[in-house]
């Protein structure tokens, strides 16, 4: 085969390889760049202005009480404790972040999608039936029953679930690999936008009566 050919092949993977790497988080280029609400004397890095680092501290990289249980009195039987860029200001250009969710019997979280991270997920009490949904055309259904100690990971944008199956309060922890992953609750996006949806779009969407549609829109959609 000619050089040319070989040339444009290599830089077809190079640029292939650059488009999964800006699919993440930024690399960051600096040791520490703490978000600051305050822009005076700042910079602004990865959507947030960086506290000067000669006046960051240990505090800056510090959370407490993921120890604690939550409380999951609430319609979907399940709370979830982030710690993310927003409650760790140093987690900003690091592209990693964690949770702790706790379910009550039969507790579930609901179907939905971190637009932004990967999720990696270990039980640390109780059982959990957990899966995804990956894309059109094939939408397949991966699911597994997890006990304590085991690990589930949920691929970058794709919906996923976990439901409590045990008599017992559930806890799991999840590390996901952005600093702000972000959070879409299916069916709070779909039935519980602001403003609503229209009813028509909704109704030939689901192949429903438009009353049914109508129905779901005034419930109210926890948002976990």
């Amino acid at each position: 085969m000619s050089k040319g050919f070989h040339f444009l092949t290599l830089v077809a993977l190079l640029a292939l390889t650059s488009s999964f790497v800006s699919a993440y988080d930024p690399s960051p280029l600096q040791d520490i760049c703490v978000a600051i609400n305050d822009p005076k004397s700042a910079v602004f890095v990865n959507g947030k202005f960086c506290k000067d680092p000669k006046l960051a501290n240990a505090n800056d990289f510090f959370f407490s009480g993921l120890n604690i249980p939550r409380n999951t009195s609430n319609p979907v039987g399940s709370t979830v404790t982030p710690v993310n860029v927003d409650q760790i200001p140093g987690l900003n250009t690091l592209g990693i972040s964690f949770v702790r969710i706790d379910y009550a019997p039969y507790g579930l979280n609901p179907p939905h999608t971190h637009p932004r991270a990967t999720e990696i997920l270990v039980v640390l009490e109780g059982t959990l039936y957990v899966g995804f949904v990956t894309s059109n055309p094939d939408n397949r259904l991966f699911t597994k029953v997890l006990n304590k100690g085991d690990v589930f990971v949920f691929p970058i944008g794709l919906i996923h679930f976990q439901f409590n199956v045990g008599h017992t309060n559930a806890v799991a922890f999840a590390g996901l690999s952005s600093q702000n992953p972000g959070v879409i609750t299916i069916a709070n996006a779909v039935f519980g936008s602001n403003p609503p949806i229209n009813p028509d779009v909704l109704a030939k969407a689901f192949q429903l009566d438009k009353k049914v549609i109508k129905n779901l829109q005034k419930q109210f959609w926890y948002n976990n």
